[in-house]
């Protein structure tokens, strides 16, 4: 019973904390708060965010204001065509000392921080996203055959043009399915439109305050891996995931003929790290079936794609998501 007490009283703690933490970010970053909701449920899960949306809409200002808000020593990296890997992950360099011996001295690149920045991404090529994909997934950049470990934290929120598409490399699938979640940054709305313009374009503009520190967010990632998920969730999840797959038993005829490719065992993981965030920002101590609903689309929109006839005739994944999860989630309520 004690240890139940206690984690309660931890969690109710962190959401507390969270909401001082969205009060900061939305003083600098205004409105949208769907899209502070997820990039903070990607820092919390410790994970990536893909950011994808028109330029001008904020993105470099809300990973600014996390890195800040967060107390994460951030970087930020604009990816163009001719980016080279060493321009990320750092370089040897040969010293020479004063009585003429010579050594190798490493120098580091961006990648060496907290919370870095890619900044369209889709822009560097293949070559430059490999070296960047190794460094995701394991924390561990290797230069001149050496192993070095990046610091914890560590996470990449990389942005997308969804337009402009000229002179890009679309990210491989491999690289994709490493990003935790995809946040969509669409155009605010009349009455937010205008409390940005009233806050930015004054003297004074305001100022985000630190809330976190490095040592309180991996605390918070450690306490969000103890929040216990309901059997009813699990299911629905695992039901959720397999749903979309077009060689699954049992799958929708729909599914069957719109589906390329589905989502692998990584977005169950998501969706099960996922939905605990929601609930913390919420100020629950559990997720629930709401929680896998809300996260259907963030987590699996980049981990499966629609096949040619599907896309000429002008099907939407999102809908597609959207009417499957509500689908099963009325089967599972009348179960």
């Amino acid at each position: 019973m004690s240890d139940h007490t206690d984690l309660v009283a931890e969690i109710e703690a962190l959401e507390e904390k969270l909401q001082q933490a969205k009060a900061s970010i939305t003083r600098r970053f205004i409105g949208q708060e769907r899209v502070v909701d997820l990039t903070l449920t990607a820092l919390l899960c410790g994970g990536h965010a893909l950011l994808i949306g028109l330029p001008g809409l904020g993105k470099t200002l809300l990973v600014e204001t996390l890195s800040t808000v967060m107390g994460l020593h951030g970087n930020r990296i604009q990816f163009t065509p001719d980016l080279m890997p060493a321009d990320i992950l750092g370089s040897e360099v040969l010293d020479t000392a004063e009585d003429g011996s010579r050594h190798f001295r490493f120098v580091s690149g961006p990648i060496f921080c907290q919370l870095l920045m890619a900044d369209e991404i889709n822009r560097a090529s293949p070559r430059t996203q490999s070296a960047l994909l190794q460094a995701m997934q394991e924390k561990t950049v290797t230069v001149a055959g050496e192993d070095r470990v990046l610091g914890e934290p560590f996470h990449v929120l990389a942005t997308q043009n969804p337009i402009e598409q000229e002179g890009t490399y679309p990210l491989p699938e491999a690289q994709l399915d490493r990003f935790l979640v995809q946040v969509d940054v669409e155009y605010p709305d009349r009455e937010t439109e205008r409390d940005i313009l009233l806050a930015t374009t004054g003297v004074d503009e305001a100022e985000a305050t630190q809330v976190f520190t490095r040592d309180e967010l991996l605390a918070a990632q450690t306490l969000l891996r103890r929040m216990p998920v309901g059997e009813s969730v699990v299911d629905l999840i695992l039901d959720l995931v397999r749903a979309f797959r077009p060689d699954e038993a049992g799958v929708s005829e729909q599914v069957a003929e719109t589906v390329a490719w589905g989502p692998g065992p990584r977005a169950a993981q998501a969706l099960m790290m996922t939905v605990r965030a929601r609930a913390l920002l919420q100020g629950r101590l559990a997720p629930n079936a709401e929680d896998v609903l809300d996260m259907a689309r963030p987590v699996l929109s980049h981990r499966m794609a629609l096949n040619f006839a599907a896309r000429a005739r002008g099907d939407r994944l999102a809908d597609l998501i959207d009417s499957t999860a509500q689908g099963l989630s009325r089967t599972e309520a009348a179960a």
